[in-house]
């Protein structure tokens, strides 16, 4: 019987990603994070506009493992990491899958700013273990990973490189349309990018800045134009989230999209959770770029249309 000779020209990737996750791990386990596992089917995601959960005898299959780490600090742990594999129905192109892996971090007495450095620690430790030193290639262009990185209010991305201006842009509902075409595709090409201090709307569950409320404590990681994470300083006020859960909800019935009940044992457990950051960075993507790989497809042993 033949082989499977398109897996078989995989090995040297996949070699690679697994010395890239096992840096990962060694990084945050030497920073005194504790490695956690949570459930992967859950009774009720995060309501989010765009985000679909996969269903599964009626509850869901993850979207992101936030909310059981959360009330894991919640309870008291103070540095928290995992490695885990997340679901979005209906997710697929050359930059999605339906299924994927993720890594996610949280720590206490911490905010946004803090996340940041830990994102700079970590893909340079890897990039470092790769032999790429402080420059990687990608999308044919080196980005210089060793200096310092960009970062970039979205006020200032919208009047950088925006056709419209950050209060036109909310006012007609296009928002995200342009940080999509004109925005992102600009981030991070010298070097990587964080953009932050996103629009209280889209705060989703960061907390907003205790001096300027018109904006959350947010941020976006783009390479090579490509958004590699989505981070907050983490919202710990049960009312004003339930409050955004159920604005959620009610957007994605307006939208004629699937509700889903509020995950209530997260929201009883919230304000015992102390100031807090954490931040959720596609694996995926992160072997992408570090291996100049055009497709998501190149870096994972099996595609859903090879199962």
């Amino acid at each position: 019987m033949a082989g499977n000779w398109s897996l078989g020209r995989k090995r040297q990737v996949l070699q690679t990603r697994a010395t890239i996750i096992q840096e990962i791990r060694h990084f945050f386990v030497t920073g005194g994070y504790l490695e956690v596992e949570t459930p992967l089917r859950i009774p009720a995601p995060a309501p989010e506009a765009q985000i679909d959960a996969v269903v599964t005898d009626g509850w869901f299959l993850q979207t992101s493992p936030e909310l059981c780490m959360k009330r894991m600090l919640a309870a008291g742990y103070e540095r928290l990491f995992q490695i885990c594999h997340c679901w979005r129905a209906d997710e697929r192109g050359r930059l999605h899958l339906t299924e994927f892996t993720m890594l996610e971090w949280y720590r206490t007495g911490s905010d946004y700013r803090d996340i940041m450095t830990d994102c700079e620690g970590v893909i340079r430790a890897v990039a470092d273990k790769l032999g790429h030193g402080n420059f990687i290639r990608f999308r044919g262009r080196t980005i210089d990973i060793g200096g310092e990185w960009e970062r970039l209010t979205v006020r200032e991305a919208f009047a950088r490189y925006g056709e419209t201006s950050l209060e036109d842009a909310l006012e007609l509902d296009r928002f995200d349309e342009i940080m999509v075409e004109f925005i992102e595709p600009r981030l991070g090409m010298i070097r990587p990018t964080f953009i932050y201090d996103y629009p209280a709307s889209r705060g989703a569950l960061a907390r907003l800045k205790a001096d300027d409320s018109s904006v959350a404590e947010r941020f976006e990681l783009y390479i090579g134009g490509l958004e590699l994470a989505n981070a907050f300083s983490e919202l710990n006020d049960p009312v004003e989230q339930r409050r955004r859960f159920e604005e959620e909800s009610a957007h994605r019935a307006r939208m004629q999209r699937k509700c889903y009940p509020l995950p209530e044992p997260f929201l009883g457990e919230l304000d015992a959770m102390p100031l807090s950051a954490g931040i959720a960075l596609g694996v995926d993507r992160l072997v992408m770029v570090l291996l100049d790989a055009a497709r998501i497809d190149d870096v994972v042993a099996f595609t859903p249309e090879e199962l």
